[in-house]
This record gives structure tokens, C-alpha cells and sequence, in this order.
């Protein structure tokens, strides 16, 4: 069966504005076979929608499951549901090869709270960052894996209104 043959997983991502338009990325922690010296291990958060979860709510869920955060304000939904397909040497190994890609709903929070707010263990959860910092929302594309730049910059032209 060809990736493009199977179906996409429904998904969140969360762009997370501090009060100078800057976004949160956070450097995913190296998965065994990778390098910690790896490139383009920066995303944004994201996650998997519940079964009978909305999306709104899972991503707030993600984002405070993979931050810590919760001091936030609702700034606005992507217009679309924006995908991408799994390279074959990531579907060989991600989520039993059941499904080809991603589908995700973007949400735009602003960041309330304080820095110290932010916790990449937080109780309960496996941590899925190693560090995190404040960027450009344009810088994103260049951060993140290749399969998914197109995503990013679909998120960064509909959030650019945010962005400082």
C-alpha cells in the first residue's frame, strides 16, 4: 500500500506568541538513531486529536502537555486543514505504518504568562523537547524537517498578522 493510499492522521499544531510576536519552538529530543547534532529538529507544538476531542481543545491539551503552558489567549484558527505526507523511512517507523501523513488544524495562541511558565516536563508526560527559545514566525520553514515545510509555511502566511 503507497503512503498516499492511507490515511491521514487528524491533528493539531499551535503557533504560541509571546508579546513581542515571537513564537515558541522547541528542539525535539534526539529519537536514538539521531544525532543530537541533527538539523532541523525545531517545531512548534503538535499532537493528535482524541477520538471525540475538538480540535480547540486538543490543542490546548498538546501545547500544555508538551510546555507546561496554560496562561493563554485564543488569537486564531488556520483558515484549512493543512497536510503532509511521511517520508518512506519515517512511515516504516512511525505509528505502525497506519497512516501515510498528517492532517492538521492550526491554532494561534497569545502567551500570557511568564517565561518561567514554561515547563518541557511537565507531571505525567514524556518530555518531547530537549530545549526551547523564542523565534521569527518566518524563520520557522527553515527549522523545521523538509516533509513538513510546506505546513510551515502555510501556518507563518496565516498567522503573519500575529507575528512581530
Amino acid at each position: 500500500m503507497s503512503r498516499s493510499s492511507l490515511p491521514l492522521r487528524r491533528c493539531v499544531g499551535v503557533a504560541l506568541f509571546n508579546s513581542k510576536g515571537l513564537v515558541f519552538v522547541g528542539r525535539r529530543r534526539s529519537q536514538g538513531a539521531e544525532p543530537d547534532s541533527m538539523p532541523h529538529r525545531w517545531q512548534m507544538p503538535q499532537g493528535g486529536i482524541d477520538r471525540d476531542e475538538e480540535p480547540i481543545d486538543a490543542a490546548r491539551r498538546e501545547l500544555k502537555e508538551e510546555t507546561g503552558v496554560h496562561s493563554i489567549e485564543l488569537l486564531g484558527e488556520a483558515p484549512d486543514w493543512f497536510d503532509y505526507l511521511f517520508p518512506p523511512e519515517i512511515l516504516a517507523r512511525t505509528r505502525n505504518g497506519k497512516y501515510g501523513g498528517q492532517t492538521q488544524l492550526w491554532f494561534a495562541f497569545r502567551f500570557l504568562g511568564d517565561d518561567s511558565e514554561i515547563n518541557l516536563s511537565p507531571p505525567g508526560h514524556k518530555p518531547e523537547f530537549d530545549a526551547w527559545r523564542w523565534a521569527p514566525l518566518a524563520e520557522t520553514p527553515s527549522l523545521i524537517v523538509p516533509f513538513k515545510r510546506d505546513v510551515y509555511s502555510q501556518v507563518t502566511k496565516a498567522f503573519a498578522r500575529y507575528a512581530g
